[in-house]
């Protein structure tokens, strides 16, 4: 089977259709069998398209780099779990929380981790408060 990206030539509509084999659309186009969908125009011509090639050497590449990404994955849920069991999770809250920490110099015996925009992050860093952003996988991800 082939499959031709195909144009009529008379209402310039482009279309999808499989062939079995390049001889079979040349022979069906000898023949005058091919018509457009939309005009039922005659006047139809293949048009220029890519080929799919399939290659051992991408198909390979794609299953390392699929196992470099789980690898990476495992890493970041180890990571996430070593904050959850040493740091105290603030939610929504964090910018309070570390301004909090940072300016009543109240010693925590753990630090905080939680969310904060991009807008409240610039402010923390200006204020002289130090954050780190880290990546993050939801749990409920595969």
């Amino acid at each position: 089977m082939i499959k031709y990206k195909l144009i009529c030539k008379n209402c310039d509509i482009s279309f999808d259709s499989w062939f079995a084999s390049s001889k079979e659309y040349e022979k069906l186009k000898k023949k005058n069998f091919l018509s457009c969908h939309n005009c039922q125009s005659k006047k139809i011509e293949k048009t220029l398209m890519a080929p799919k090639l399939i290659n051992k050497s991408l198909t390979e590449n794609s299953a390392k780099a699929f196992a470099k990404t789980k690898e990476i994955h495992k890493k970041i849920k180890e990571f996430q779990n070593f904050v959850k069991k040493n740091f105290d999770y603030v939610g929504e809250n964090f910018a309070y929380e570390a301004r909090s920490i940072h300016y009543d110099k109240k010693k925590k015996t753990k630090g905080i981790y939680g969310t904060a925009s991009k807008k409240e992050m610039r402010e923390l860093k200006e204020e002289g408060i130090r954050t780190e952003v880290i990546p993050w996988v939801d749990d409920k991800s595969n």
